[in-house]
């Protein structure tokens, strides 16, 4: 869950700058796939409900549809001119979302892997249109959360546009990557939100993406073991050390190494 301060701030901003929250959000994630693969040129999927004409919206059937989203980090650009460069991918994508992701990866011409999807293998979706109570006589509904058991795709992480807070969960490839590494990838997300909020015109490479727990661990934990530690269990420091305990050995070794050398 996203504290309802933070998912207050990033909705402002999205609208400041003329964007969704969808688009601000995925920009968020775009930053922080990129910190991780070192990559400027990412595409990550999103699913679209492919119901854009009216006469569709009543039918029964699955008409999702699967549409890749170029994103453009390069020359470090501040959170504010990824957003842009987000928006401005978003709204082409859309336009063409009815293009079904099949023929795409056909017209690509993309080499085929049994061990991963093609062309996208990083969603992100994002929850936002209302679910009106479930009203059964003589019965009492409630959602679940249910575990498919199966990763369709290596990493998706999905959002919910509740009223009080943004929310989700993060679904993985359990062969590729463990769950503390993805606990680490959701609070280092949540790190760039609230570091993007506070500061938009800061490049993407440098907003902080450290949570609270982990900078406490590294500057404390870890920063007290390496104080702990003498100059002189280093290789330069003993090297040091010994050149002050034995100096003349030191001059020794360099006259007779020219001594070797003339004859």
């Amino acid at each position: 869950d996203l504290s309802p301060a933070l998912s207050t701030a990033v909705r402002e901003l999205a609208q400041r700058e003329g964007a969704t929250l969808f688009m601000t959000l995925l920009t968020a994630f775009d930053v922080v796939l990129s910190r991780y693969a070192r990559q400027e040129d990412l595409v990550v999927g999103t699913p679209v409900a492919n119901r854009v004409h009216v006469q569709t919206e009543g039918l029964i059937g699955f008409f999702v549809n699967t549409v890749a989203l170029r994103a453009d980090l390069s020359g470090n650009p501040s959170f504010r001119q990824a957003l842009a460069r987000t928006r401005a991918a978003c709204l082409d994508a859309f336009a063409h979302q009815e293009a079904p992701f099949e023929r795409l990866v056909t017209e690509l011409g993309l080499d085929r892997d049994l061990s991963r999807t093609p062309l996208v293998q990083t969603v992100f979706v994002l929850q936002n249109a209302p679910l009106p109570p479930l009203e059964l006589t003589g019965l009492r509904v409630s959602f679940v959360d249910v575990d498919p058991g199966i990763a369709q795709f290596d990493c998706v992480l999905t959002l919910e546009d509740a009223p009080e807070k943004l929310g989700g969960s993060i679904q993985f490839n359990t062969d590729l990557y463990d769950e503390a590494t993805m606990l680490r990838l959701v609070e280092h997300f949540r790190a760039i939100l609230e570091h993007a909020v506070l500061d938009p015109d800061r490049p993407v490479g440098e907003l902080p993406m450290l949570g609270r727990a982990e900078r406490d661990l590294v500057i404390g934990s870890f920063g007290r073991i390496a104080g702990e530690h003498r100059s002189e269990d280093t290789l330069h420091g003993r090297f040091a050390a010994q050149a002050l305990r034995t100096p003349e050995d030191r001059k020794s070794t360099r006259l007779n190494s020219s001594h070797s050398s003339v004859s």
